[in-house]
């Protein structure tokens, strides 16, 4: 049987089943079964959940493949690189066959098997403090449901599982997609036990970079949004209880107006630890050859120097033309985030947002950016579109301009009288999208924006009426309905045709 690509964490924790050959222990290897003894085991394993998401091919700061990356946001022109399996993303052509498809998909549930190994086996060890047990527990349990989240998100229903394997039939009973309402079931349990735990509401009560109070009910907002924005069932419950947990998240916030954190210091390397704004954060090490970012130097241009010390020989992380225009005029996040690189190798837009030119990251670019996966921009907004789709327009609005202010665009209520605005933006949820999209660009948000709000349908109908000459080489006609969902990779399909069917259109 075929079965190495589902959970493959699975072949590590089959070394406790009673096989003869896997009897015979490695005297080099640590079988899982021998290794959580201490609560000292417990957090170095908990340190590797984390060190799971830093990875592009999970939801790290390389990971805009597989979002961004998909969007009206940014792409690639290059049609040749990797036998072209890149542009296969943003070109909408992506086959089930694609190498990068399947990368992602066994290091999303690799990432979830760490988090249930280390829950199947945290019980047998001994807690000097049992709250320290629950705070490890609920770090496991929001970082499962954070990836099984993207994961639903991109693939629909998947294979779904909470217990890791130790048998192949145990792997094998669970290699079935299970439909979404089902996986959504799983992420509201996961995030609403790690809230009954002793974290604190912001991570500089812990430690930066670790999941919060504020963290776990944002996600529980956005997630309960999704389901009640895409899901046929309880849409009305489902909003409200996105409008709830996204307060909560809000109000457990340490400044007063958004306006009071300048937009550029959200991005500053040097205020990473400080920023009030953040909420989760992925770490990255400035300086550090292995654990350093690599986002400043791999988005700057050929001929520029703005992102990183280290000199670009490519045309940078691209800034469709599409997104360039959607900027209003006076905005202050547009020159922050994109600029126009004239070099004749480029002669584009490229994304400027994250930067790190300091010496420590050097001529290498050896950055020191974190990884933001959740800011208070974004709950805002997020609970504007919430409060929109619950009839509340009034409120919306309101957290709306605070996002406005900030940037020094005038308020909703004003840019409404703006013929060009109110023409572009004509209901308050486009308006909504629109805002999302300019202060949170390239941050990995605009692919999941547009499918919460668009039916597959009505997906099409967005990208085929934009100018094909603003959106680059991918090509525009060749989306369709089945481009909602991802395919499943080929392999996984291949496993069981039944089981693993594949998503239509594929």
């Amino acid at each position: 049987m075929k079965w190495k690509y589902i959970l493959p964490i699975a072949i590590m924790t089959l070394g406790s089943c009673s096989k003869d050959f896997l009897d015979q222990k490695d005297p080099n290897a640590t079988l899982i079964d021998d290794y959580f003894k201490t609560e000292n085991d417990v957090l170095l394993a908990v340190n590797g959940l984390y060190q799971a998401l830093r990875s592009g091919n999970t939801i790290g700061e390389t990971s805009s493949l597989y979002s961004e990356q998909r969007s009206d946001n940014t792409g690639t022109n290059d049609n040749q690189s990797n036998s072209g399996e890149p542009f296969q993303f943003n070109d909408f052509s992506l086959l089930p066959s694609n190498s990068y498809l399947k990368t992602h998909w066994v290091n999303m549930y690799d990432g979830i098997a760490r988090c249930n190994t280390l829950l199947a086996h945290i019980d047998g060890v001994s807690f000097s403090n049992e709250d320290t047990k629950k705070r490890y527990m609920a770090e496991a349990k929001f970082i499962r449901a954070l990836l099984y989240f993207h994961m639903v998100r991109k693939w629909g229903a998947i294979p779904l599982t909470t217990v890791p394997p130790t048998t192949t039939d145990e792997v094998s009973a669970i290699a079935y997609r299970q439909e979404e309402r089902i996986v959504y079931g799983q992420i509201i349990k996961d995030l609403t036990e790690a809230l009954d735990s002793n974290l604190p509401n912001e991570q500089w009560d812990y430690a930066v970079g670790r999941v919060s109070k504020a963290a776990i009910n944002a996600l529980l907002g956005q997630v309960y949004l999704t389901m009640g924005s895409t899901l046929s069932e309880n849409p009305q419950a489902n909003l409200q209880q996105a409008e709830a947990y996204l307060s909560a998240a809000y109000n457990m916030r340490s400044f007063g107006e958004l306006q009071e954190i300048p937009y550029t210091d959200v991005f500053d390397v040097n205020k990473k630890n400080t920023c009030k704004e953040l909420v989760f954060q992925i770490q990255y090490l400035q300086g550090d050859q292995n654990y350093s970012s690599a986002i400043a130097r791999n988005n700057q241009a050929k001929g520029e120097t703005i992102n990183s010390l280290k000199p670009s020989t490519g045309s940078g992380g691209m800034a469709k033309r599409d997104l360039v225009n959607d900027y209003e005029q006076g905005d202050l996040r547009k020159d922050f985030s994109v600029k126009f690189a004239a070099d004749p190798q480029v002669s584009d837009w490229f994304i400027t947002k994250f930067r790190d030119t300091s010496p420590a990251a050097g001529a290498q670019g050896w950055g020191g950016n974190d990884w933001i996966v959740i800011r208070y921009a974004d709950i805002m907004l997020l609970l504007a579109e919430a409060k929109m789709k619950l009839g509340k327009d009034s409120e919306a609005i309101v957290l709306l301009n605070q996002v406005r202010a900030r940037a020094g665009m005038p308020s909703y209520q004003e840019a409404m009288r703006n013929t060009a605005y109110a023409t572009k933006y004509p209901t308050l949820k486009e308006a909504i999208l629109h805002e999302r999209r300019v202060e949170l660009a390239f941050e990995n948000h605009r692919w999941f924006d547009l499918i919460r709000n668009y039916t597959a349908e009505e997906l099409v109908a967005y990208f085929k009426s934009k100018n094909q000459s603003d959106y680059g080489l991918a090509n525009l006609n060749n989306i369709g309905t089945k481009d909602r969902y991802f395919p499943i990779p080929y392999d996984e399909y291949q496993l069981d045709p039944e089981k693993m069917y594949q998503n239509p259109g594929y």
